[in-house]
């Protein structure tokens, strides 16, 4: 029996060492084939309508599913306060719903979302803010290094410059279905930065903290999906919108805490 084991363990050995090459390209193949998978359905299923928002459930291990009854009350709460140093339209001083959005700069629904509560922001004016955080899904490959990149804009051009590369950003995302490393660097020119500065912060990786501490906390506060954003008035956070849903049912949900 042991000498049996041995052989077939030998016998292992060679087949792997004569085809190594073979059996690398197998995997490679497979996982290209994975991640080309995962962007076809959800390119498709932007196509088709069928579905409003790109999850983080198989991206992030403590993030739950989108459900029927979403986030308790008690997870709403734990989001973090909304203060001045977020990305804001708007005033906080006088805005009666404050909609703070989870989202992703790569993500295909929050591309269709922005320009959405851009319109909403233009029609409430004062009685509204909106407040961006981040929540990048890891199986979008530009999307942690686009939300770096915008805090790097920031460091250097403040609230206004964000919201410059924001728009453009999703402008491109809207336009092409994706962005890239051109399109996260025209984000930065638009918003008018010293582009060598910029680089240099972006290559330093000295965002990424800040950017994970923001899609932690949205996990914590419910957020599963994006965009995911969180009606606040003066009570605190009321409820959640899970999805890109259309500028009607936006503004409906908005109109009923005015």
């Amino acid at each position: 029996m042991a000498s049996s084991n041995t052989f077939s363990f030998f016998s292992l050995v060679h087949f792997i060492s004569e085809n190594f090459s073979l059996i690398i390209v197998a995997i490679i193949i497979y996982g290209a084939g994975y991640f080309t998978g995962s962007l076809w359905t959800e390119n498709a299923m932007l196509k088709s309508g069928k579905t409003l928002a790109t999850t983080a459930a198989a991206t992030a291990p403590t993030a739950t599913a989108p459900t029927e009854t979403g986030p308790t009350k008690e997870q709403l709460t734990a989001m973090p306060a909304v203060s001045a140093a977020d990305h804001v339209r708007g005033d906080l001083l006088t805005a009666k719903v404050v909609m703070v959005e989870y989202s992703d700069f790569e993500c295909p629904f929050c591309g269709k979302f922005h320009p959405t509560m851009t319109a909403l922001k233009q029609e409430f004016g004062d009685d509204v803010a909106w407040v961006y955080r981040h929540f990048p899904l890891s199986f979008h490959p530009f999307a942690q290094k686009a939300a770096e990149a915008s805090e790097c804009v920031t460091k250097q051009k403040g609230n206004d410059g964000f919201w410059a590369y924001a728009d453009y950003v999703f402008g491109e995302n809207e336009k092409q279905g994706k962005i890239s490393d051109e399109v996260i660097q025209a984000g930065a020119q638009a918003a008018g930065v010293d582009l060598t500065a910029f680089n240099s912060c972006l290559d330093s990786g000295e965002m990424a903290d800040l950017v994970k501490s923001q899609a932690d906390a949205g996990i914590g506060a419910g957020v599963s999906a994006t965009p995911g954003t969180i009606v606040v008035t003066k009570d605190g956070p009321q409820e959640i919108v899970l999805g890109a849903y259309p500028i009607d049912d936006v503004r409906a949900t908005i109109q009923s805490y005015l």
